[in-house]
């Protein structure tokens, strides 16, 4: 599914243009990535999951086609990790009332 699509089904679902949910849909990704960016914060959905920036220390590598060692700098990514309830839903499991 492309992001094209997300603003079909919402647009269709809702019954708003699709400008307005183009707009929306594009600010709230806009937010995430400046919450993950610029603040470092990660970012929770309830029921659906967090965007969360990971951190990868320096390390070691080697190119074997040069066979030569380099190092790979400490740098932080993004990460998403599903929530607990949306992943039962996915196993098609029942959800407990505790998640």
């Amino acid at each position: 599914m492309t992001k094209a699509d997300i603003i079909n089904e919402i647009a269709a679902t809702t019954g708003l243009p699709k400008k307005d949910v183009s707009t929306t849909v594009e600010a709230f990704m806009e937010t995430i990535k400046q919450s993950l960016l610029d603040k470092r914060e990660n970012v929770y959905l309830r029921g659906f999951g967090s965007f969360i920036v990971k951190h990868r220390a320096e390390k070691t590598a080697r190119n074997i086609s040069k066979n030569t060692t380099i190092t790979i700098a400490a740098h932080d990514f993004p990460g998403f990790k599903p929530a607990k309830s949306f992943i039962q839903k996915m196993k098609g499991e029942e959800i407990t009332e505790n998640d």
